[in-house]
């Protein structure tokens, strides 16, 4: 029963893409629109085909730079997260400071750590940090504070101290919103590093981007816009298998 409910949403799902993609080639083959400004996709699949090894070099270094942000925005929100809920002293000063940092358009941030940091891979490491930081931190504090208070009292009544609180009940609540937070921070990642590679740098798909952008390649445009989009779903479809893996309760429930 379970497998045939996934295939029929896969299928309900399959319905969409397949129309907009023949809607798509209708128009690039019609006449309707320049061939130049909307490549069909037979000439997207051509051209992917055709790069895919200089795109696959260019995906290895995306793709580092985004693992390498991304870790340390999971590790400096998570120490953020924990140090707002022991202290209601650093959740005053902190929780204003992450809000800050999400007002600033990540475009505006970028030219300024290429400008300090240089061309190289550490610019856009920190670029993905402060992109992926501020929902990491706060869903992880959401967590920590919902706690249940009737629980940490019974643990309190047992003789139990803050490390186990934390261990048992205020980590356990939290990891429904850190797999939230991570499944937004994965994706952001990847867009974050591409943003990144958009203003300077020697490999990766912004900089792919941006060379066939200036050949007017519009073709290969489309390819690697995809090929960011898929590397994007498979990290948020890992994050799903490690998040029924860490929090087989959930299924059980479901």
């Amino acid at each position: 029963m379970k497998k045939s409910t996934n295939i029929s949403k896969l299928f309900r799902g399959s319905i969409l893409i397949v129309a907009l993609l023949v809607l798509w080639q209708f128009l690039s083959t019609s006449g309707l629109l320049p061939a130049y400004l909307l490549p069909s996709p037979v000439q997207v699949i051509k051209a992917f085909v055709q790069d895919f090894p200089l795109l696959v070099v260019h995906s290895k270094v995306t793709l580092l730079e985004a693992a390498m942000g991304l870790f340390f925005g999971i590790v400096s929100g998570f120490l953020c997260a924990f140090l707002m809920d022991r202290s209601a002293f650093l959740k005053d000063a902190l929780y204003p400071l992450l809000v800050l940092t999400q007002t600033v358009p990540t475009v505006a941030i970028a030219p300024l750590l290429v400008l300090w940091m240089g061309y190289g891979m550490t610019p856009k490491v920190v670029l993905i940090v402060i992109v992926t930081f501020f929902p990491m931190a706060v869903n992880l504090y959401e967590g920590f504070a919902s706690a249940d208070v009737d629980e940490m009292r019974l643990l309190r009544a047992m003789g139990a101290g803050k490390r186990e609180i934390f261990s048992y009940v205020k980590l356990p609540n939290a990891l429904d919103g850190f797999f939230s937070a991570l499944k937004i921070s994965a994706s952001y990642s990847v867009v974050g590093a591409v943003i990144a590679e958009w203003l300077g740098g020697f490999q990766g798909l912004g900089v792919y981007m941006t060379r066939v952008k200036n050949a007017y390649s519009y073709d290969r445009m489309f390819a690697v816009i995809f090929l960011i989009s898929f590397l994007s779903l498979i990290l948020m479809g890992l994050v799903n298998l490690f998040q029924r893996e860490a929090m087989p309760w959930k299924q059980l429930n479901r």
